[in-house]
């Protein structure tokens, strides 16, 4: 499972000005091809959009327009998604339907998607909150520091109006001292919460989760009640108290219910792997169980209430993506009902060799750039030539012909052991320029490349 916890978002939810065609432009930063699907998903957000300006009654009858991507593994389907509510803020969650296959298929194990969306909205909520506190939170945090390096003065020695003059000089000037970083390597004792809820996260799951805030609630000192001196810099005890100050600053109930809201009113689930869950009705064996995933995802993409220890919480209007290969298994094989909740399909196409060429190119944030960026900070210039990004993407290609087609992820695997050397030695480096052209990629990877059943498990 894939949570998105937004802690850079390109616009803020509900942006005006994101028309249809501005939101692909905004894709196309990031993905290569797949215009429909770009088309579609863009489409969907903006009727989100126009959805707020209508009456409440109307608003109310307007369901989102699902979207069920078809497609191989590797072409942009998650990313395109992925993005999507990253250009909206939007409470985001990646979920494997096969993993209910595995686990029993109940509904309650369906549901746990809903919460897991939830505790992404809240936690996206809190981290903005988080930054208006801040200034408020980190001069506390001073004050805070500032009563461990020169504790306060007792009332009885307070009357000495010479001696308590003298100390607030002192303590003016430990703060700016402070400000200005000069105390940073200091070492204070900060008193820290205890925390042990990792060792009751069991109970958070499915049907359990009433007993993990039961189990809170008559065992707070298991559950970070308690609390114990540590040693540490002054640097680092910035840090923790100034989160323990914004946590102090917002409040739970309203973060929560907010959270909430912004799920129920532009959350997004993604749901992968469909073709997996896809039985033909009357099956035996695995059918079966797919056909009850399936039948327990019905009630939740068409809209309903699920319990989370937050509150109840309302699908009608959670935008849900679905995607999946369907190479042996088709849409039709999805029950009538589930085909009905996923009207708008798009299909998205194999990358050729030209998209593997534009991929390592054209997006901000490309393979290409992110390892320069890497071995840039060892002072080490990484250059691709023309040439040298067409043989990676001819090699990619052949690979993927060869053995499993898993698009543009198969450039990950064949830069990480193209650049595999020059990572190891890194600013160890005595020629501090590396040239990738065509060249270097097949003396690099010619081996590799010429031995079918080593290429499988190595690219």
């Amino acid at each position: 499972m894939v949570f998105y916890m937004p802690g850079r978002v390109e616009s803020r939810e509900g942006t005006e000005d994101l028309t249809p065609r501005r939101i692909v432009a905004e894709l196309d930063r990031y993905i290569v091809g797949q215009g429909e699907a770009k088309r579609a998903v863009a489409i969907a957000l903006r009727n989100r959009l126009r959805r707020r300006k209508l009456p409440p009654p109307m608003a109310d009858e307007v369901v989102p327009k699902n979207i069920l991507m078809i497609g191989p593994t590797g072409v942009g389907k998650t990313e395109i998604a992925r993005r999507l509510a990253r250009l909206v803020g939007s409470p985001f969650v990646k979920v494997e339907a096969s993993k209910f296959t595995e686990v029993g298929y109940v509904g309650r194990d369906v549901e746990s998607m809903v919460r897991d969306l939830v505790e992404v909205g809240i936690e996206l909520v809190r981290q903005e909150r988080r930054v208006l506190v801040k200034p408020q939170a980190r001069a506390a945090a001073e004050r805070r520091i500032l009563d461990l390096l020169l504790p306060p003065r007792s009332p009885s020695s307070a009357r000495d109006a010479e001696e308590q003059a003298g100390w607030e000089r002192s303590r003016e000037t430990l703060l700016r001292r402070l400000q200005d970083g000069e105390l940073e390597e200091r070492v204070v004792e900060v008193e820290v919460q205890a925390t042990s809820q990792a060792a009751f996260r069991i109970f958070g799951q499915g049907g359990l989760e009433e007993m993990d805030m039961n189990l809170k609630e008559m065992l707070p000192g298991l559950f970070g009640g308690r609390k114990h001196l540590r040693r540490m810099s002054v640097a680092e005890a910035r840090e923790v108290l100034q989160r323990e100050e914004e946590e102090k600053l917002i409040d739970p109930d309203q973060a929560a219910r907010e959270g909430i809201r912004r799920v129920e009113e532009s959350g997004i689930l993604f749901i992968d792997e469909m073709d997996k869950i896809a039985g033909r009705e009357g099956g035996r064996g695995p059918d079966v169980s797919r056909e009850g995933v399936q039948r327990d995802l019905l009630p939740i993409v068409e809209g309903t209430l699920v319990h989370t220890k937050y509150g109840m919480v309302r699908t009608d209007h959670v935008l849900f993506v679905a995607a999946g290969a369907f190479h042996v298994s088709k849409p039709a094989d999805l029950i009538p009902e589930l085909q009905g909740r996923f009207p708008i399909r798009v299909e998205l196409s194999p990358l050729t060799r030209d998209d593997l060429v534009r991929i390592l190119q054209e997006p901000e944030s490309s393979l290409v750039r992110q390892y320069q960026a890497l071995l840039a900070t060892e002072g080490v210039e990484l250059v691709f030539t023309g040439d040298g990004i067409e043989a990676v993407a001819e090699i990619a290609e052949e690979v993927n012909r060869r053995t499993e087609n898993i698009g543009a992820r198969r450039l990950h695997t064949v830069l990480e052991r193209l650049l595999e050397e020059v990572s190891f030695h890194g600013g160890e480096l005595e020629d501090k320029r590396v040239v990738v052209d065509a060249a270097y990629v097949r003396t690099r990877l010619a081996s590799v490349v010429r031995d079918a059943d080593l290429s499988r498990y190595i690219l």
